[in-house]
């Protein structure tokens, strides 16, 4: 999933359609419409028999409705918002916070939902005091990598008598960086050619390509077959792997292309990359990202995980991309 940059045809049409919704709705629960609906039929009776008790009972839901509309205002009127974005991964639940300020003196907000409009998920508080801030977390789950722009927020409350939800729009820019999956199988990285030491990069005893006799270890999936010690796994009931250390010289470049005419196939070659790094931050090991767009120079770290993943969330496929350069000799790299 990539953003793309909307026509002035679209532009011209999201902008109307937001000139022509009111910043101010007014929605029936199912209970309000059954409410409603026994007004309109009392009033009907009311007027047919002239009974005075029918009158009564009449202008009692009236008033209710009345009430619920005016106190329903109250609570969205002097609310203040902040949006705390999450890390988010494709396929798995994230929770967008909302950080909410009632700036009324006298009244406390109650139950306030939050939540993007459009999206499905829906924070919830159920009070906030005069002049003090509340926070509402709404989950939302999206199903593919890429740059989700954030435009408006909904604020709604059902309060008093849940007859009524009262929506009000408010405008706050912002982005969610969804990252692309990091589970995927990967084998282990091998090189391509003669071992060329890179300068300027260090590593100290990372697990890795071959390099000298480390120990051994149990199997992870991923792992090459040849390194199973058989020795060892007839003896343990469990197999068992040697682990080398790489070159202290050597770092860890992923390289991805992003010229593809197949974005099911671009996609995968995109959660490739993002497995390769998290198995490389979760060795010690250090790792970088070279694309046509983007350039992320090797280190370690959860921190350097999440530049790599934010570049990868932000890698545009595409049919027309230039030639990649990898920053290292092809004869060095690993595939």
């Amino acid at each position: 999933m990539k953003t793309v940059p909307l026509t002035r045809t679209q532009r011209i049409r999201k902008r109307i359609r937001r000139w022509l919704r009111p910043p101010r709705r007014l929605r029936f629960s199912r209970g309000g419409w059954f409410f409603t609906g026994g007004s309109v039929l009392l009033g009907l009776a009311a007027m047919g028999t002239g009974n005075n008790l029918l009158f009564l009972l009449l202008g009692g839901m009236l008033g209710f409705i009345t009430l619920s509309g005016v106190l329903s205002e109250q609570m969205v009127r002097r609310l203040e918002i902040r949006r705390r974005v999450p890390r988010a991964t494709a396929g798995e639940p994230a929770r967008i916070t909302y950080e909410i300020r009632n700036g009324n003196r006298r009244l406390s907000a109650y139950s306030i939902e939050a939540g993007e409009d459009g999206m499905a998920g829906r924070g919830w508080t159920p009070v906030i005091a005069p002049q003090s801030t509340g926070a509402a977390r709404a989950e939302n789950v999206w199903p593919a990598r890429g740059v989700v722009p954030l435009e408006t927020i909904v604020v709604s409350t059902s309060f008093p008598f849940g007859l009524f939800v009262k929506e009000r729009d408010m405008d706050l820019a912002g982005e969610v960086v969804v990252w692309p999956r990091t589970d995927r199988p990967v084998r282990e990285p091998r090189p391509s050619g003669e071992r060329v030491r890179s300068s300027g990069e260090s590593m100290s005893g990372a697990a890795g390509a071959r390099g000298e006799y480390r120990g051994l270890r149990p199997y992870r999936s991923g792992d090459d077959p040849r390194d199973v010690h058989w020795r060892t796994t007839a003896r343990v009931g469990h197999p068992v792997v040697r682990e080398y250390e790489r070159d202290r010289s050597r770092a860890l470049w992923l390289c991805l292309d992003l010229l593809s005419v197949d974005d099911e196939l671009g996609e995968a070659a995109v959660e490739i990359a993002a497995a390769l790094a998290a198995r490389a931050s979760r060795r010690g090991e250090s790792f970088g990202l070279a694309t046509q767009d983007a350039r992320v120079r090797p280190a370690g770290g959860a921190a350097q995980l999440e530049r790599v993943l934010d570049a990868l969330a932000r890698a545009e496929l595409r049919a027309d991309a230039p030639r990649l350069d990898p920053p290292v000799p092809p004869r060095s790299a690993c595939w």
